[in-house]
């Protein structure tokens, strides 16, 4: 959401006053808006309080912070020479944690004040505020207050954003505080809004809304104004072609809509339903009818959106082996930044679980005081404990996902240490941890997520075969060497363009006896895979080394992937912690395609929209034709089968609202919006179309442009919407995106919410498009 502030100038005793008065009103004004008019927790943030800034052990600062009269927007006191004040926004906020919860305050502050404290986490990588309040229950309201005007916002339907949206933004353009508008600040809102408009087209709209002539907009007129700027002539055109009843529409002229427009199986009790549900005019919900307002309430809403919204809950049998599911995976997770020198979290463990990643990895080496560390060996990454990100998984790993965690154990300890990291294990996740086989006997595949529902996996090596799990007599010869996995080596390798040599070590048995399932193998090709390896035997490929598989022997890739698990990381020559296409790795059937969750990359948003459907479980079930050993699908060379389900995707790039500014800094900066459509899948599937720019609108712009696409494997395609800023002479910078299956497309008239680059949803902005998908002639 733009931000609509401005710098206070000093002002008189009495200027102070009558500001005071505006500020408080303006204060109700948006506390109505966002539903929470006269609400003690909204007042408590607006009158704010003084909170004990904690940034180490020896900076501990007392700082005044309270809630903007916007609403939107955390004002905090700042004691630099240049800056007396900043700000930062509510729709930024990731989470607020209460007690000692972050690093900062578990490292920084006694247990103790264990109540006092709280957390509130950013999005993206802005490092956390911790915070210490005077009381417990002084903490106890800041996190309460703060979570119920989070939730508020985010919970706001789209008329209401825009509503909350513009109203500050006017506020914000009218200089004097008069409650009127001028030509010159009406002009100054444009610019707000992100709309760029010639002298002669501002002085018409402005002459066109101020009705009594005195060269100012107030009241009536203001909102007069504004109905001519939220009006989507778009929309207009769509309502009015099927409002049939006393140009309103019935429910059976919305049953008409749905049925031919959006290509909806649906009755006329559906209709109703939709009219009861999000008409906002009583009277015509009363005559069974819904207003355009209500129709373009309805277009908001998760029916109207893009997505199916069937999709959106786990809709996917969940009872097929482990083997047969995409699996939502990341690459050394505890880094925050680069591969080479940025810091080392628990954090980013709580960032990628809470993302619904169901695959983290753990790379352990010996600790100094003998506690096992985890860092990314060989370089200047710092150093966490092992116990600490235990403990963070435990905590957060089952928050937005109930289905299995694998830790990928990278285990680079001595024989103590190891011991010391088996221990941890068990008394800290319990009995959630997998310690031996589902059942009373030795199994022949996988069992299923849902079996598996709350539990952890532990990834790595194993001194024997499963078998000896059900043998309590048998002996396992801890002396024994086994060759070491080490990935961090490979930058190494990689940088010095030598060949890996294979080292050896020492494994804990007591460590060992935890990998069940996931049992570490080196990969000796598809023909000894098929003849000696275990179903429970799974091997780790350097993405080079996968995607030459998936393109030179896809079929025999396929093959293995469908009892067997495979998983992929990045080349250690991406020190910067850039990430590889998954879609190739994908369509061969690997399950555990791992990236680097911390970069915001395309990659990442193509991982986001694969795993967005089925509850955004982390787990989606893989097609028939890749979970059928007598498979002969290769998606490099399509043959005929039932994975040729030819669809032609027929799309209109309608019209954009409310896309934010890039350079937020330079207020005359209007972006020049442009639309690109992507399918990823199967190469003979990817493909790209992109509309005209848009000159000066970030606003209302309309595009009108039909693109379409033809595509041969709609199980294993993807689409993305990309909103870029047009520039002629430099490269062009993302607005926002938004990435989904084909198969969780929606027909007809849609809106497509927008994504930031660190995933987040950009509150209000949204694409309006019509799609078909119909089957290829």
């Amino acid at each position: 959401m733009m931000q609509c502030l401005r710098r206070e100038p000093k002002r008189s005793r009495s200027d102070e006053l009558v500001y005071e008065a505006h500020r408080k009103a303006a204060a109700s004004e948006n506390g109505r808006l966002i539903g929470l008019e006269g609400d003690a927790d909204l007042q408590f943030l607006l009158a704010g309080g003084e909170l004990l800034k904690v940034r180490s052990n020896s900076w501990k600062k007392n700082r005044t912070f309270k809630l903007q009269e916007d609403c939107r927007t955390i004002w905090q006191e700042s004691r630099k020479a240049m800056r007396s004040s900043q700000t930062f926004s509510i729709d930024d906020i990731e989470a607020v944690r209460l007690g000692r919860q972050s690093e900062g305050l578990q490292k920084y502050t006694e247990e103790a004040l264990e109540d006092r404290c709280f957390s509130i986490i950013f999005k993206g990588r802005r490092k956390n505020l911790d915070l210490i309040a005077s009381s417990k229950e002084d903490a106890c309201k800041w996190v309460t207050s703060l979570e119920k005007v989070i939730t508020n916002l985010r919970n706001l339907s789209s008329k209401q954003k825009t509503e909350h949206w513009i109203y500050n933004c006017m506020r914000n353009a009218d200089k004097n505080s008069d409650n009127k508008m001028s030509l010159k600040e009406l002009k100054h809102f444009l610019h707000q809004i992100n709309i760029e408009v010639d002298d002669e087209y501002a002085q018409m709209l402005f002459a066109k809304c101020d009705k009594s002539k005195s060269g100012q907009l107030e009241g009536s007129e203001i909102e007069y104004f504004y109905k001519l700027l939220t009006a989507r002539e778009e929309i207009d055109v769509i309502y009015d072609k099927y409002a049939q009843t006393n140009r309103q529409m019935s429910a059976k002229d919305l049953l008409s809509f749905l049925q031919n427009e959006q290509q909806e199986g649906v009755s006329l009790d559906d209709a109703l339903k939709l009219i009861e549900k999000y008409e906002v005019d009583n009277a015509a919900k009363e005559k069974q009818q819904m207003t355009k307002d209500g129709f373009l309430m309805y277009l908001h809403q998760p029916e109207g959106m893009i997505l199916n919204p069937a999709h959106k809950d786990v809709y996917q049998d969940m009872t097929q082996p482990l083997s047969h599911y995409f699996i939502s995976s990341s690459h050394n997770t505890y880094l925050m930044e680069d591969q080479l020198k940025g810091p080392s979290s628990t954090e980013a463990y709580i960032r990628a679980l809470m993302k619904s990643c169901r695959c983290v990895e753990l790379d352990c080496w010996d600790g100094s005081d003998g506690e096992p560390i985890i860092y990314h060996g060989y370089t200047l990454t710092s150093k966490i404990l092992f116990k600490d990100v235990i403990k963070a998984i435990k905590e957060y790993a089952f928050k937005t996902s109930e289905y299995p965690v694998i830790l990928s154990l990278e285990n680079h300890c001595s024989l103590e240490q190891q011991k010391l990291m088996a221990k941890h294990m068990t008394s800290i996740l319990g009995d959630a941890l997998l310690a031996k086989p589902l059942g009373d006997e030795m199994p022949t595949t996988f069992p299923s997520p849902e079996e598996l529902k709350g539990r952890f996996l532990i990834k790595g090596k194993r001194l024997n075969k499963l078998e000896e799990a059900f043998s309590p007599s048998s002996t396992t010869d801890e002396n024994e060497s086994i060759s070491e996995d080490d990935e961090a080596a490979d930058m190494v390798e990689d940088a010095e363009k030598k060949p890996k040599k294979s080292k050896k070590m020492k494994l804990a048995k007591e460590l060992s006896d935890l990998v069940i399932y996931c049992k570490s193998v080196h990969f000796q090709g598809f023909e000894h895979a098929r003849e000696s390896q275990e179903f429970y035997e799974m091997s780790s490929f350097k993405e080079g080394k996968a995607e030459k598989l998936a393109e030179e022997s896809a079929n025999e890739f396929v093959c293995h992937n469908v009892d067997k698990l495979s998983r992929i990381y990045p080349a250690g020559s991406r020190a910067d912690s850039s990430n590889y296409n998954p879609v190739p790795l994908w369509t061969a059937g690997c399950q555990i395609v791992a990236l680097n969750f911390q970069t915001p990359s395309d990659e990442m948003d193509l991982n986001q929209g694969w795993f967005l459907p089925n509850g955004m479980s982390g787990y989606l079930m893989k097609p028939e034709f890749l979970r059928d050993r007598a498979s002969e699908f290769n998606p490099v060379n399509l043959t005929k089968g039932k994975w040729l389900q030819h669809k032609t995707l027929h799309v209109m790039v309608i019209s954009a609202q409310q896309l934010p500014k890039i350079n937020k800094k330079k207020e005359s900066s209007i972006v020049d919006p442009l639309v690109r459509v992507e399918i990823h899948g199967v190469p003979a599937d990817a493909a790209s179309r992109e509309t005209d720019y848009i000159e000066d609108n970030g606003f209302n712009p309309m595009w009108n442009e039909n693109f379409q696409f033809d595509v041969c494997v709609p199980e294993l395609a993807l689409v993305r919407f990309v909103v870029e800023d047009y520039d002629s002479t430099s490269q062009n910078d993302l607005i926002g995106q938004y990435t989904l299956p084909f198969t969780s497309l929606q027909n007809g008239y849609r809106h497509v919410p927008l994504l930031t680059k660190n995933g987040d949803i950009i509150p209000s902005a949204a694409l309006f498009v019509h799609i078909m998908a119909v089957e290829a002639e």
